[in-house]
């Protein structure tokens, strides 16, 4: 009887578990319609590289063969249907204008109590790309940043001089930056910190662009953070060693970026004059100096002979490094150094420098962003966050995570932070600032979409005709310039499909275009990547006049026919992209490519004719540094 028992449980049990993953899967496939609209949840596999090398004939990518349609591919697809106002957030913010946080924190979240605008994003972002004059200003001559004693700055080498000079350069003594020299900042040069481990891939490429695409780069350094407790020869592998940071060697010699050791620190420097103890008192018999006049006062508190106080971890701290180090890495890193983290899926849209630069009158700039919309005050999310250096709320951060274990979660932090009060110090933004979908991705949103109107992280990457659905629903500006030629050699315009729709802005509907496909393909015989030195190996190709006319005489590219593409160009352009926000959060994605005439190839295209020195950035500024190599092109849609 028993043994006939545990199989009747058995069978129930397995029967049971038949019908919950039945369920999932069919609600799975629902919600992955509605929010792609696709049934197919799969992405294929990607190569580790893209294309290699045109004039050798030699690609990357797993496979030995790669078939093109010689009538849409790479080399011969339009980039855009209409034309892209490359200058549309108009000329830069002067190097002092300085934003109101608390007023940004109030026009897009209501009272504190009500929260009545917190899931309203597209007022938000509208508010954020109409109403700069609002929330930005230029402080009195005398309390501008520029004014001020760089040997009083917060950041490290604020001055480019080691906090050494008695004033900054004046705005009329700057210089611009050039192919060998990043320029003078009339003002403190902020960091921006980053945090990798493990070799270069797409997500360091676009956040570097980005950074470099939009940021005021004579007042800016980029510090990427190697983590050599995993590595201790990590720099030297980025340098030396990975294919693909390879191109920007060049922005490491002009100083835009700067390759720096990450090691988790066993002693952190606390700021003095004020109580380092979170209110629970010094030791009232502090322990007897060691021998180099260090004493311990507090609880993981120690003082040295010169009265600096210091948290100390303790080994068996230091054996429990936190597993997100990242986490953790952000707080002590904005302690010591001050400026902006960003997590490496961020890309970059705006200056951000406004939001960076201390109040004139209170010297904060503490900032985070909320987490989607929730609506607890300590929910928050430190993928974009600044702290003032070495002040009274960086320490206790600080102190907070350690004290529990060196738990770092932003809700864990902001929690602690809520229930001691001290949340109101540490400014919450919303959404739409720094991650514009979030709230929509989490089906809390008021109000309309956003423009574009996306529901999902992965619909960015997507490029295919009808891959994203009522993506211009809440649209409402002027319909763009479409292109009259396609300036691609040989390449002919074929925009009849498009002709007589109400408005281009609902996304081009071709008929069966894009789904047909011609039956002349050809297959070229192409060899795989082998470990070839990393001076040999390149990410990326250009294509010359001459290159594409081998091609051509290979048989390979034909005239552009855009009924037989299935990524044909559309209207997207960058003007359109979440237009406000300083950043959109890519939100891992670890394993996506982006597809031809997505979103993302948009924003490539952008920074490609940017720093070729053919187009401009947003703010109608030319590229002046060095030559950078443009993204790689993926062989699964060529």
């Amino acid at each position: 009887m028993a043994e006939s028992g545990f199989a009747r449980n058995t069978i129930s049990l397995l029967r049971n578990l038949l019908l919950a993953t039945t369920v999932y899967a069919i609600i799975y496939t629902l919600f992955h319609f509605f929010q792609t609209g696709s049934f197919n949840p799969i992405t294929r596999p990607a190569p580790s590289q893209p294309y290699s090398s045109l004039s050798s004939g030699i690609f990357g990518g797993h496979n030995p063969k790669i078939t093109l349609n010689p009538h849409a591919n790479w080399f011969n697809r339009p980039e855009s249907l209409v034309t892209a106002k490359d200058d549309y957030l108009g000329p830069r913010p002067h190097a002092d204008t300085v934003a109101d946080l608390p007023r940004l924190v109030e026009s897009c979240r209501g009272s504190l109590a009500g929260l009545e605008k917190m899931r309203n994003v597209f007022d938000c972002m509208a508010y954020l790309a109409k109403s700069e004059e609002e929330y930005y200003s230029l402080p009195e001559p005398s309390l501008r940043a520029s004014k001020q004693d760089p040997r009083e700055a917060e950041y490290v080498n604020a001055d480019g001089h080691g906090n050494t000079l008695e004033h900054y350069a004046s705005p009329a003594s700057a210089l611009p930056p050039s192919t060998h020299s990043l320029g003078t900042c009339a003002g403190p040069i902020i960091p921006y910190h980053m945090y990798w481990t493990g070799p270069a891939t797409w997500r360091v490429e676009i956040f570097i662009k980005s950074y470099l695409y939009t940021q005021n780069l004579p007042c800016s350094r980029l510090w990427l953070w190697l983590d050599c407790d995993r590595n201790k020869q990590a720099v030297d592998d980025v340098l030396h060693r990975d294919p693909l940071f390879k191109r920007f060697i060049p922005l490491v010699e002009r100083g835009d970026i700067i390759l720096k050791e990450w090691r988790f620190p066993s002693r952190i420097p606390l700021p003095r004059d004020i109580d380092n103890t979170d209110g629970l008192g010094y030791y009232k018999n502090p322990g007897k100096p060691n021998m180099k006049g260090e004493a311990v006062v507090g609880d993981g508190i120690v003082r040295d002979a010169s009265g600096q106080e210091w948290l100390a971890l303790t080994q068996k701290q230091m054996s429990f490094l936190p597993v997100a180090v990242s986490d953790a890495f952000r707080f002590v890193a904005l302690h010591l150094h001050g400026g902006v983290y960003c997590d490496t899926d961020i890309l970059m849209l705006r200056d951000m420098r406004p939001l960076l630069l201390p109040d004139p009158k209170t010297g904060q700039h503490s900032f985070a962003e909320r987490w989607a919309a929730h609506a607890r005050e300590g929910d928050y999310n430190t993928a974009v966050m600044s702290l003032t250096a070495n002040s009274s709320l960086s320490s206790y951060l600080l102190r907070g995570g350690v004290r529990m274990g060196l738990n770092f979660h932003p809700r864990v932090i902001g929690r602690m932070a809520w229930k001691d009060g001290r949340n109101h110090e540490f400014l919450m933004l919303e959404t739409a600032a720094f991650d514009p979908i979030w709230t929509e991705f989490n089906w809390d949103r008021e109000g309309r979409c956003t423009v574009p109107c996306i529901r999902d992280y992965g619909v960015a990457f997507k490029g295919r005709v009808d891959s994203i659905r009522d993506e211009w629903e809440s649209y409402d500006g002027p319909r763009l310039e479409e292109v009259g030629v396609v300036h691609l050699p040989g390449a002919r315009s074929r925009r009849s499909s498009f002709e007589g729709r109400e408005s281009l802005y609902n996304y081009p509907r071709q008929g069966d275009g894009g789904r047909r496909r011609s039956k002349r393909m050809i297959t070229g015989n192409i060899s795989p990547v082998t470990d070839e030195p990393a001076a040999e190996v390149s990410h990326s190709f250009s294509t010359t006049s001459q290159e594409i006319d081998e091609l051509r005489e290979a048989g390979l590219v034909a005239d552009y026919m855009i009924e037989e593409d299935y990524y044909p160009p559309n209207n997207r352009t960058l003007q359109n992209f979440f237009r406000g926000s300083w950043s959109y959060h890519i939100h891992n994605q670890w394993t996506k490519h982006p597809e031809p005439s997505s979103w993302f190839d948009v924003i490539e295209h952008a920074q490609d004719g940017f720093f070729r020195g053919e187009r401009t950035n947003p703010y109608g500024e030319q590229w002046s540094g060095p030559a950078i190599e443009p993204y790689g092109r993926w062989p699964e849609f060529a």
